[in-house]
């Protein structure tokens, strides 16, 4: 690639060595403590970089902590029960990685006699590795001069050079790729990759950088130009989808609740909530242009309820508290609705089961499903009081 044709003037070989010292000393100075980085071993950084994405460092910590006690080896990841897996992964999101990271393991097992592989090509081959995370894992632990190249680094990137390709889409990636292949010290690449990442989350942050506090802002072209403002491009996300939902949350007469499992493969496979439906009444609206209020009316979530459940619950009159959750692409509006039945009325499977109370945590359970639960107890605690 001929970095010219995109507009990028590529630094001589005496600035770029410049550069790297720059940065490193700035990293030996001022790199933050983490768990993780007080390690060499590829499955522990592996799991740090899965964790850290879409995720703040403050949360992760105590994650991989406890990820690391449950499983410490890539063995025990590849034979972990899904509950288990799930509920080490609890309140995380985006519980495909996961799912992922142990098929890996699993491949690892196979594929690599439980070592975990040291060429880029073999870790970038493991389910749910990527570039970025490849080039992590392969300069952090093995010292190989691959770059690790994520948001937070093609901002910083994007400065440094005034980089005109919008930082969101996928295609433009290769550019900063390959400049980063051009700057990474050949021999610390690990710490430069990670000096780069705690730059781009702190000192040059998407949200109120402080770039007169950069170490290599006299490199930035962006901040000799008075052009921070305009860098990195990068195009508005999509609003996530909006999604109506009736919760049912239904105790015995012994105060046990109704859980379900879910076994479709979708965005929260495998874990237990309280029964869900999906209103469609805005689905209705858009197909049938019929009248908001007549689509309400023929609405009835309760029955819909005792319809597929083959349940007919005493119905609490309780109003509760309506609860949000959003997703990368979904955003969750739930109305909650309570009752009691017997408790001989439900026959416990697989899927549907009774749990009491104190019993729940040891259910995985994800944070939208918490946060139902909490609205039904502030009431409960109300009536109570």
């Amino acid at each position: 690639m001929n970095l010219a044709d995109y507009g990028i003037d590529m630094w001589d070989t005496d600035k770029i060595v410049s550069f790297r010292k720059t940065l490193l000393a700035w990293y030996d100075k001022e790199k933050r403590d983490l768990p993780w980085r007080r390690s060499k071993n590829p499955y522990h950084i592996w799991i740090s970089e899965i964790m850290l994405q879409q995720t703040q460092v403050i949360t992760v910590i105590p994650y991989y902590q406890r990820f690391l006690k449950w499983f410490p080896t890539i063995s025990d990841l590849a034979h972990a029960e899904e509950e288990l897996l799930l509920k080490a992964w609890e309140g995380l999101g985006y519980y495909s990685r996961v799912r992922n990271m142990q098929a890996a393991a699993q491949q690892i097992m196979t594929e690599f006699s439980g070592q975990f592989p040291t060429t880029y090509d073999d870790i970038r081959g493991l389910k749910g590795i990527g570039p970025y995370t490849a080039g992590a894992i392969a300069s952090i632990a093995f010292d190989l001069p691959e770059p690790a190249v994520d948001g937070n680094v093609m901002r910083v990137i994007a400065r440094l050079f005034e980089v005109d390709y919008d930082i969101g889409d996928p295609k433009n990636r290769k550019i900063f790729q390959h400049i980063m292949k051009i700057l990474i010290d050949p021999k610390r690449p690990g710490d430069f990759n990670q000096a780069l990442m705690d730059l781009g989350t702190d000192i040059e942050s998407a949200k109120n950088p402080r770039p007169e506090e950069s170490p290599i802002r006299f490199f930035s072209a962006a901040y000799l130009h008075g052009t921070m403002d305009k860098y990195p491009i990068k195009k508005p996300k999509k609003k996530p989808r909006p999604l109506q939902l009736d919760a049912f949350i239904i105790s015995n007469d012994v105060g046990q609740l109704l859980l379900e499992k879910n076994t479709e493969q979708t965005l929260l496979a495998g874990f237990w909530s309280f029964p869900l439906l999906e209103s469609q009444f805005k689905h209705q609206l858009d197909l049938f242009d019929q009248n908001k209020e007549d689509v309400l009316e023929n609405y009835d979530p309760k029955a819909t309820f005792s319809q597929n459940y083959q349940l007919h619950p005493d119905w609490s009159s309780e109003t509760f508290p309506a609860v949000s959750h959003t997703f990368s692409h979904q955003k969750w509006h739930i109305e909650l609705h309570s009752g009691q039945v017997e408790t001989e009325s439900v026959n416990q499977s697989a899927t549907l089961t009774w749990v009491a109370l104190e019993q729940l945590e040891q259910y995985p359970m994800a944070t939208a499903q918490k946060k139902m639960l909490a609205s039904y107890l502030k009431i409960c605690n109300q009536k109570k009081a």
